[in-house]
């Protein structure tokens, strides 16, 4: 590797020149971005020249109590990773774990502090929709404004100029300013523009969630055909069920560095395992309860099926609630009951040992009782669980509300390549669908 190369721009990957590299897309190698806190990164234009030439004799008198108080912090450090072409890779974390600077890095936004990287082919990105509108423009010109920004020529625009219109749903606004339209409406434009980028290479950073929840399916749906369409493409997204729809690998990303990478669901198993790992909740203290000396709940533990027993249930999943009991005098015939509830305290169902024809031994001591869920069809949203501790002559040992929560993320559990968010209710179920004519017999369908 030539020397000239580190710590400089991106180089194009016209360099290249084995065939296995040119499979590659992408590659880097050693990537960093430090910042400086409290300060503005210099770009050495000639009025910042002429404003630091007039404030220097002040610098120097400051200079000992600035560097006192200078921080650095590391956005990115240290990263590596080699995007074949034709792949989709998703890049997940926390707010702050570096995924948007290194989409800048690659979009040359900003420069590394450290590495280097080589892109092959021409670029598009998508970090932030509509930038480069003018409010006093047109739609009409703010679509080939925004288009030149985002590099697409005049002819090209041209032939796109109906799709994007469409798309776009604001046919009749395109003679009108765009500081007249409502914020849904500008979102739908400038998402419209960047999507009709015809790149090689697609930089994706947390744009799809844009506009109602019809539109934002449309994007959905053009993201998944960019990703059909043998392009390579980098998502940035918190939307974890998203990613797992459209991406065949994912890179996690922490505190500027890779933690995990290689097949999505299992990256995403690791992220979501990390951030909510299963934790007993000792319930002997809780405040919301009513219990008897004679019994009462002692933990909670909440466990997914398919995320390495987390308590994130992802759509569909199965889930398992285990009940830590405390019983000072035997409890014959115990009756468990587990209440879901709304964070409004809306009750959505409620289940017991008795009512599924489960008879449980008598509880005595220290126990543990299991209860296995095979498919939560809940959406996606927090919920709250309330635990009942009885028996079968309706005598009650232990009431505790809000006993633990579970959070529900966004799954494509019906497998249509859709995955439902909160607006669409509380709960789903599957379905069969079928058109017959007119005065068809209609039989059940079993």
């Amino acid at each position: 590797m030539n020397s000239d190369l580190k710590n400089s721009d991106l180089m194009n990957s016209d360099l290249m020149n084995s065939a296995s590299m040119n499979e590659v897309a992408i590659s880097c190698q050693g990537l960093g971005k430090l910042y400086k806190l409290g300060q503005r990164q210099s770009y050495e234009t000639l009025r910042d020249r002429l404003a630091a030439a007039a404030s220097a004799p002040f610098r120097r008198r400051s200079s000992a109590s600035q560097k006192k108080d200078d921080a650095t912090i590391w956005a990115l450090k240290d990263v590596s990773l080699d995007v074949k072409r034709g792949e989709v890779l998703g890049i997940i974390g926390r707010n702050g774990a570096g995924k948007s600077t290194l989409l800048k890095i690659l979009s040359r936004i900003t420069k590394p502090t450290t590495g280097w990287g080589r892109i092959q082919g021409r670029v598009g990105s998508l970090l932030e929709v509509g930038t480069g509108f003018h409010p006093e423009l047109t739609g009409r010109e703010n679509i080939y404004l925004n288009g030149a920004i985002l590099g697409m020529k005049k002819r090209e625009i041209d032939r796109k100029f109906d799709e994007i219109v469409e798309f776009a749903e604001v046919e009749k606004f395109l003679q009108t300013p765009v500081k007249r339209y409502s914020s849904g409406m500008h979102m739908r434009l400038a998402f419209a523009v960047a999507a009709h980028l015809d790149p090689e290479i697609l930089l994706i950073d947390e744009v799809l969630a844009v506009g109602d929840i019809d539109f934002q399916k449309k994007c959905i749906g053009s993201m998944r055909s960019v990703a059909r369409s043998g392009r390579t493409v980098l998502l940035v997204s918190h939307n974890l069920a998203l990613v797992e729809s459209l991406c065949g690998t994912a890179v996690w990303l922490d505190g500027g560095e890779i933690v995990s990478q290689g097949r999505t669901r299992d990256v995403v198993n690791d992220y979501v395992t990390k951030l909510s790992s299963s934790k007993s909740t000792n319930l002997l203290d809780h405040p919301r309860r009513d219990a008897t000396a004679k019994a009462r709940f002692s933990s909670v533990q909440i466990f997914s099926h398919s995320r390495d027993y987390s308590n994130d249930i992802r759509m569909g999943d199965g889930m398992t609630i285990k009940l830590g009991v405390a019983a000072t005098q035997p409890i014959q015939k115990p009756w468990i009951g587990i209440q879901i509830r709304t964070a409004m305290n809306q009750l959505l169902f409620h289940i017991a040992n008795r009512e599924a024809g489960f008879e449980l031994q008598p509880i005595e001591g220290n126990s543990v009782i299991t209860c296995r869920i095979a498919q939560m069809n809940l959406l996606p949203d927090r919920y709250f669980i309330d635990l009942i501790l009885a028996d079968m002559s309706n005598t009650t040992y232990d009431h505790v509300s809000s006993a633990a929560y579970f959070d529900v993320s966004p799954a494509d559990a019906l497998g249509t390549g859709m995955p439902m968010g909160k607006d669409y209710g509380l709960v789903f179920y599957p379905t069969h669908w079928e058109l017959s004519s007119e005065g068809e017999d209609e039989s059940p369908v079993s």
